[in-house]
């Protein structure tokens, strides 16, 4: 049936290309936010696709005989997707078009009112509700670094997104939930696409895998802290941030030589400890490891989000309050004082001592970013080969789209500091001082660092010995954040 479905979606360009022409820019955009009206005014003319529309994404009726001869209708009442009567049909499930990454027609399937997800004011309070795709699910896959790979597992996998994303370059794939409807999701999301199947496992954390291991884990887990466990896609069930540790934890052992692992996470800034030490003391051993803050809320805005998201706000006012006491209670009983949002990337290497790097960056980036995450580890693995000398021996050459900035009084002789900004990938900015951004700016490969330093203190008068000992540090930094680019001599 998802086979005959599929080929019916296309055919009327049920595609997110079709949306686009058809809805405009504006009311697709909207429908993004979960904002159905703008696509309601868009649909109101006959049309195969604007009953798809209507039916599959706004949650309305349509009759029967506007889409009889586009669908197969029987097969689709059959299987449950489609219920109705007196010549009315509605769709029990959300079926919305997603583009893939080289331009595939993917289908994500997911329950109604929950095509996207994360603090969007779902309203549901069913344990089990399924969400299809969001800002969370999108970042997750953008993060992902995609080479080819034998095996992959998604954990916790929802409506199966990063399933179908794993299934292109990953040879056998690897889908797991705590939810059995998400399971059900998943399949119907994979075949719908055109994707193969995935071997679909229900269990909690590792606990399907066993000690299996993996080339990719990837996983966009339930990790909202919260007083208590009351929707599945959310809520951990676990105390405070104890979800995602544990989850950072155990993926080191499930990981194979090289693989990945990238999570999504939530995490508590706790009185009298620092945020980046809690999350270093989360890195498993003989991993490599990335983590990046992206946000941070006080407890009151944590709450509020999260109190949204199940449609809390909508109740009994008295009901309301008693929840946000609770959420507060449980902040302050564990001494938080905020939450910070973030991405984990581990990588497992049997290097004697692993790279883990720790920062905040809540400046915007440009994704995809799994080809930058890719090579930030690279990166890793030559500073750690190169020491001082080996790095003033070594060739570089600046990153493409880097551009350097003065900043500092109109009319000043010297400016107060020079800026190096990036325009790809994390568009970073780092502050340099006259002698980095000289050395960046000739650094084309053909002259070793040492050398380009030298000439440096000549133009500058200063000591080329004292010269060479300060600025690798600087060197150091500039590499491992992308600005400088090893290269053979």
């Amino acid at each position: 049936m998802a086979a005959s479905l599929r080929r019916a979606l296309l055919d009327a360009d049920f595609t997110a290309d079709g949306l686009l022409e058809l809805l405009g820019a504006s009311a697709y955009a909207a429908l993004a936010r979960s904002e159905t009206v703008p696509a309601l005014r868009a649909t109101r003319e006959d049309g195969t696709l604007a009953a798809l529309v209507r039916l599959f994404l706004l949650q309305e009726t349509v009759p029967h005989a506007r889409v009889a001869d586009a669908l197969p209708v029987d097969a689709l009442a059959e299987s449950g997707w489609l219920v109705g009567g007196d010549g009315e049909l509605r769709a029990t499930v959300d079926v919305r078009p997603y583009g893939g990454p080289s331009g595939e027609d993917w289908f994500i399937v997911s329950d109604l009112g929950c095509a996207v997800g994360g603090a969007g004011g779902i309203g549901s309070h069913d344990e089990g509700v399924v969400l299809g795709v969001g800002g969370a699910s999108t970042t997750l896959a953008g993060i992902t670094v995609r080479t080819p790979v034998d095996s992959a597992l998604d954990l916790g996998t929802g409506s199966g997104i990063q399933a179908l994303h794993a299934a292109q370059h990953a040879t056998r794939v690897t889908a797991t939930d705590l939810n059995p409807r998400a399971l059900e999701f998943t399949r119907l999301t994979l075949a719908l696409s055109g994707a193969p199947e995935a071997d679909l496992r229900e269990g909690s954390l590792f606990d399907p895998v066993g000690e299996e291991t993996y080339d990719l884990i990837v996983s966009n887990p339930p990790f909202v802290i919260s007083p208590g466990a009351r929707l599945t896609y959310r809520d951990g069930g676990m105390g405070g941030d104890d979800l995602c540790r544990t989850l950072v934890q155990e993926a080191g052992a499930r990981l194979n030589e090289g693989g990945y692992a990238h999570f999504l996470a939530n995490w508590q800034h706790v009185d009298g400890e620092e945020w980046q030490d809690r999350l270093r003391s989360w890195v498993p051993r003989g991993c490599d490891a990335w983590i990046v803050q992206r946000e941070v809320q006080d407890i009151t805005q944590y709450a509020e989000l999260w109190l949204r998201d199940a449609g809390d706000h909508r109740t009994d006012p008295g009901e309301y309050a008693a929840r946000y006491e609770a959420w507060l209670d449980e902040f302050e009983a564990r001494g938080t004082r905020a939450i910070g949002f973030g991405w984990i990337t581990l990588r497992r290497t049997e290097a004697a001592e692993p790279s883990v790097t720790v920062e905040e960056w809540p400046h915007p980036v440009e994704q995809p970013l799994g080809e930058t995450v890719r090579e930030f580890f690279d990166r890793q693995d030559y500073l750690r080969a190169h020491d001082d000398a080996a790095l003033l021996a070594a060739h570089f050459k600046l990153a493409a789209e880097v551009v350097q900035e003065q900043v500092g009084l109109p009319g000043a002789e010297d400016p107060e500091h020079v800026v190096l900004r990036q325009h790809r990938g994390m568009r970073r900015a780092t502050k340099v001082d006259t002698v980095g951004a000289g050395f960046a700016g000739v650094c084309d490969g053909s002259l070793s660092a040492g050398r380009i330093l030298d000439a440096i203190a000549q133009l500058v008068g200063e000591d080329p010995v004292l010269l060479r000992d300060r600025t690798p540090a600087q060197i150091r930094l500039l590499v491992e954040q992308g600005f400088l680019l090893p290269v053979q001599a």
